[in-house]
């Protein structure tokens, strides 16, 4: 429940913001409240990923995509993600969450996301984002850069990225997805 709140002031905090551009580095400056820690006095490595969400969505929200998405009837999930921990993020200490789009699939967005002290990379996360119609099916990138008026060839998506995606992706969801464990 305690992210729902952050959820909501980083929402309104990115409204009246620096407007950017979709694919500019975001940079958010946060620290590490007690509710973020575990039980070794460190933050929580779930709490990155939750952290993580505030990133994506005041990027959308700063390059004006948010409102778009929301006209559209189009909303934001994230597919796939991966972090690497180096060091960890101690009580009270302040950070900034660095967040870029790295590249583009045919049905994916992918981004790299940072926690930065002091110009430091303590922990990095990739994540495979999708959109999807609330009425039902998922928004190609090439329609998705039409919508936000981005064009996706200017990155060029590293070729592992793609592979990573395809790799740990789960059948769709009208797919039967059974539980074998192979011995």
């Amino acid at each position: 429940m305690h992210m729902f709140f952050r959820n909501l002031l980083y929402l309104v905090h990115g409204r009246w913001g620096k407007r950017g551009n979709l694919h500019d580095v975001g940079r958010l400056t946060l620290r590490v409240w007690p509710i973020d820690l575990d039980v070794l006095g460190h933050m929580n490595n779930g709490v990155y990923l939750s952290i993580m969400d505030l990133g994506r969505m005041e990027l959308l929200v700063r390059a004006d995509a948010w409102k778009v998405l929301n006209k559209h009837r189009i909303y934001p999930i994230v597919a796939s993600e991966t972090i690497t921990f180096r060091k960890s993020l101690q009580p009270w200490q302040k950070y900034v969450l660095e967040t870029r789009v790295v590249g583009y699939g045919p049905k994916a967005v992918f981004l790299e996301q940072r926690f930065v002290v002091d110009g430091e990379i303590f922990a990095r996360g990739f994540i495979s984002g999708r959109f999807l119609r609330k009425s039902g099916g998922v928004v190609t990138t090439a329609e998705l850069g039409e919508l936000l008026g981005v064009d996706i060839d200017a990155i060029t998506t590293a070729g592992w990225l793609n592979q990573w995606s395809d790799t740990f992706a789960l059948p769709p969801t009208r797919a039967a997805a059974p539980s074998l464990w192979e011995d």
